[in-house]
């Protein structure tokens, strides 16, 4: 594709120079990646500026450049300057892939916690429907027998529009995807034409990166304000969103196309009633604007009854037949590492979750403890090199609603994990809750407290080695992830093989 025919996708004001139009053979964002034919985008981040490896790229066989400051660049080289090189990437990008959500359904699905798992159903709705979808989300970029691993919840543009070329080549008849708060703030998502924005809810959450908690929402806002106005291209949008988040109602306010509401204790357009929760799933009668439809689910707790409501909500947006949403609903399974079972012999249930949130974990601990018969020990930690706030938070709730909280390491990054652990501790301590040597946990505990432990692994062993028949022993933090970040190393460290393998070396029950 000619970089002239590249321009016109960025709207002015847009300067070109360098008189050549050559043909772009692929898109760059990194220096090291190109080759002859590459168009490279300078980008700024917060330790690099792309425009320092401008010489390199050239060097390398650029045919054109995409700058913001063309201060004592050459005019040897055809080039592009423009406001925000993100931004014209993530046009570009579409414009070089063929736009390939132009003529699919596409859904994104933003907010704190809850995408995942609303992918999946919807994935399992869409399917019913006789529309086989494509999924890009945390745990992995998919589609029939093609699974790409993800390294970011939302890759980056150009990666982004690659995959959507390749699935949608691959067959796929609409696309369903996580959309993050980063990806709203970097432009990533701008060349994608959405049909329906989903707004889960919006809780503390990488703060570390947006500041505050108005910046966070801004940044949610924007995909519905912006990303979601109708065009000629798709001239019917539609925003669903859940009115029982205290956010919600900026959201819809926000929201520059036709909205659609769910919710359990607001007037919605989506709701359920009669809904029964057990510790094998969900069942109740699923309410909608073209009529009702008695449902189960093998998800469990009230958090998965509102993914469920604004996966129906989006399926409604898009014209699906009710008996498609209740068919998806009814035969979607598990979603690795969202409370995944780790079988054992010991007569416990081990449950993985990634929440990683003060939200998500208070969510899964209250619906563990409306369902346990026995005792609630809960292994979590932090992640380092994050928000630092939410540490506290976290400790508080892990205290308050666990039997035993036992403080480990997440994924300390360049931190010490004893400095995380002890801020953690900070918000248990007020509860006033015995804390345990590890001395005095040899022969079990007898009250409610917790302890810390450093090692992930060897806290997730004392977990199983304290947890009787009828205990329920939650793993939270890292869910899906198959590592673990120590300093600026990725090991390998799987949750759910770590419990197994305590589970095995400490034999059944006696």
């Amino acid at each position: 594709m000619f970089l002239s025919r590249l321009v016109k996708s960025i709207p002015a004001p847009v300067l070109t120079s360098g008189g050549a139009d050559p043909e772009i053979r692929e898109l760059c964002y990194d220096s090291r990646s190109v080759r002859p034919g590459s168009l490279f985008f300078a980008l700024r981040g917060a330790a690099v500026d792309g425009h320092s490896y401008i010489a390199r790229a050239i060097e390398a066989g650029a045919a054109g450049l995409v700058i913001e400051d063309d201060t004592g660049i050459a005019a040897a080289i055809p080039y592009v300057k423009v406001q925000d090189a993100r931004l014209a990437m993530s046009l570009m990008a579409a414009a070089f892939y063929g736009d390939p959500t132009s003529r699919v359904p596409m859904i994104g699905i933003t907010g704190t916690n809850g995408k995942t798992t609303t992918t999946y159903l919807i994935e399992s709705i869409m399917a019913k429907a006789g529309f086989p979808a494509a999924v890009l989300g945390t745990i992995n970029y998919r589609f029939g027998e093609t699974t790409i691993p993800a390294p970011h919840t939302t890759p980056e543009s150009v990666d982004l529009q690659k995959i959507l070329r390749q699935l949608v080549d691959q067959g796929a008849r609409a696309v369903v995807m996580e959309v993050s708060s980063h990806s709203l703030e970097q432009h990533r998502v701008d060349g994608c034409r959405f049909d329906v924005g989903i707004f889960t809810n919006l809780t503390r959450d990488h703060l570390d990166y947006h500041h505050d908690m108005e910046s966070y929402l801004a940044s949610k806002q924007r995909f519905f304000s912006q990303l979601l106005a109708p065009d000629q291209v798709k001239p019917v949008r539609h925003a669903v969103v859940n009115m029982d988040d205290p956010a919600g109602r900026r959201i819809a306010d926000a929201s520059a196309c036709r909205v659609v509401t769910y919710g359990i204790v607001s007037g919605t357009d989506v709701s359920a009633r009669e809904v029964v929760f057990s510790t094998t799933g969900i069942s109740g009668i699923l309410v909608t604007p073209t009529g009702e439809a008695g449902f189960s689910s093998r998800l469990v707790g009230r958090f998965n009854l509102y993914n469920i409501l604004g996966a129906a909500a989006a399926a409604h947006a898009l014209g699906v037949p009710l008996d498609a949403i209740r068919a998806g609903i009814e035969t979607h399974g598990k979603v690795e590492g969202r409370l995944e079972p780790v079988e054992n012999g010991r007569g416990i249930t081990i449950l993985v979750d990634y929440a990683h949130t003060g939200d998500a974990l208070e969510n899964v601990l209250k619906t563990i403890r409306e369902l346990a018969s026995g005792r609630i020990i809960t292994v979590f930690g932090c992640g380092g090199d994050r928000d630092r706030g939410k540490r506290p938070i976290m400790g508080e709730i892990a205290g308050r609603y666990s039997d035993l909280a036992i403080i480990t390491s997440d994924n300390p990054r360049t931190e010490d994990p004893k400095d995380i652990i002890n801020e953690i501790r900070a918000g248990i301590e007020p509860l006033n809750l015995r804390e345990y040597a590890l001395v005095e946990l040899v022969g079990g505990f007898d009250g409610k407290g917790f302890c810390s432990v450093a090692s992930r692994r060897e806290a997730i062993r004392l977990g199983v080695s304290l947890a009787k028949q009828g205990d329920i022993l939650l793993i939270a933090g890292k869910g899906h992830e198959d590592y673990q970040i120590i300093g600026k190393e990725k090991f390998h460290f799987d949750d759910r093989e770590e419990a197994e393998m305590a589970c095995r070396e400490l034999g059944a029950v006696s």
